[in-house]
């Protein structure tokens, strides 16, 4: 497969081999290049031997020494360097499928890319690959593999992601702990469906393949409003949340006196439904399953709390609002009332915003809208500024999911944005102004 060039860095390596945009890279030392991985592996040597296909069809071939981590200067047309792979599955708790009409096309898509799990630490389900592409990443070593787990049960799998190949992929997981690839698994968790037992079950069998399975994080079905013609499933209660939280903690008790590890997390939404206070950051080790929203909650506040003890700041003349997604609200409350009380002249308004396009069921700060944000705060004292979550904009811009921006949302509200940043730090710089 011919991968073409989109452009060559100036001054580098490429360049100055006669490289240019528009040819087509063939191989390197040898081997056929057909994505970013192969390019990537295969360009991790101090000599490399480049087959090139200039534009006018002339094969050439470009010997190139270099230090093992310099870049030689070549961008693709695609990042992937062709079409990235969307998902062969319907999955019963799909969230995609929970989409309202008329949010921008890229929301709509279903990624099932092993290679953005490499990459940028996307899940995968496994349904997307074959015995070649399994023996590529034991091969070339691509560790970890992030995988949508969700069940052990290849029975129930099939069932849950409506794909006859979805029991038979889950093979592919001992394969790669056997040969050293590190797992990290995800359990999305449906009340009724593959909790309760089956969710023994699972933790049983993953805890069984040893030391590479890394962590595992048990994460509940997220339900929108728009779920009409889908499969019927019940939100987490208190009493069904507590259920799972026993049994994950029971496990883990099992595991850890065996193996002398604590792989398998609730994330905090579980607390959150279940009452109950969530663990301190002790519990989580290196909080594996942040991007789960495994211990964000007690990193946030552990986070936000040293900092504050630290600061020197005692006295500002500085007026605020703070806009939160509801399951936040209660921490959000007591992080700015904390340095309220410390810092004088200190006032935060915080806010507490009900999903209206997702339906209120949605309490995740990543999932509120500018929509919404504006529906909440009309009216109300927002100060000199409103900090907003950043999870909420997509990552490449100021956007929110429902296509406002916020500067369309600042010009509505007469009101400076800023975002809160990721950690406790950030928050407390942003309630200061720093």
């Amino acid at each position: 497969m011919a991968v073409k060039i989109g452009s060559v860095e100036r001054g580098s390596i490429s360049e100055r081999k006669k490289i240019k945009a528009g040819d087509s890279l063939i191989s390197i030392n040898g081997n056929e290049i057909n994505d970013v991985l192969d390019y990537r592996f295969y360009l991790n040597e101090k000599k490399i031997r480049l087959a090139v296909k200039g534009a006018d069809g002339r094969m050439k071939l470009v010997t190139v020494h270099k230090e093992e981590t310099e870049d030689i200067g070549l961008e693709f047309e695609t990042y992937l360097m062709d079409k990235q792979h969307s998902c062969r599955n319907k999955c019963i708790f799909c969230f995609i499928d929970q989409l309202p009409e008329g949010l921008r096309d890229s929301l709509y898509f279903k990624d099932d890319d092993d290679r953005l799990s490499f990459l940028f630490g996307n899940y995968v389900t496994l349904t997307n690959l074959d015995d070649n592409e399994v023996d590529r990443i034991i091969k070339m070593h691509i560790s970890p593999v992030n995988i949508s787990v969700h069940t052990m049960n290849p029975e129930l799998r099939v069932k849950m992601m409506a794909n006859p190949h979805a029991g038979e992929s889950l093979k592919y997981i001992s394969r790669f702990t056997g040969n050293g690839i590190k797992v990290n698994a995800q359990l999305v968790l449906c009340p009724g469906v593959n909790d309760g037992k089956e969710l023994e079950y699972s933790l049983r069998e993953l805890f069984k393949l040893g030391e590479n399975i890394e962590s595992i994080a048990c994460v509940p079905v997220g339900l929108t409003k728009y779920r009409e013609g889908l499969y019927e499933l019940k939100p987490y209660t208190k009493e069904t949340a507590g259920e799972a939280i026993d049994i994950i903690d029971r496990l883990n008790a099992e595991n850890e006196a065996v193996s002398g590890r604590k792989i398998a997390y609730a994330a905090d939404e579980f607390y959150l439904y279940a009452e109950r206070p969530m663990p301190d950051t002790d519990y989580y080790g290196d909080f594996p399953q942040l991007e789960n929203g495994v211990g964000m909650w007690s990193l946030l506040r552990n986070e936000f709390y040293l900092a504050l003890d630290e600061c020197e700041v005692t006295e500002t003349d500085r007026e605020i609002s703070l806009v939160t997604g509801s399951a936040a609200y209660p921490l959000m409350r007591e992080l700015c009332s904390s340095a309220e009380e410390k810092i004088k002249g200190l006032t935060v308004h915080v806010y507490e915003c009900i999903n209206r396009l997702f339906g209120e069921s949605i309490t995740v700060s990543g999932l509120i809208t500018g929509g919404d944000i504006l529906y909440t705060l009309e009216g109300k004292e927002t100060g000199t500024e409103l900090i907003i979550p950043p999870n909420c904009l997509r990552s490449e811009g100021d956007m929110f999911l429902d296509n406002m921006t916020t500067g369309e949302l600042a010009e509505k509200l007469g009101v400076k944005i800023t975002c809160n940043g990721t950690g406790g730090e950030d928050l407390l710089d942003a309630l200061l102004g720093n």
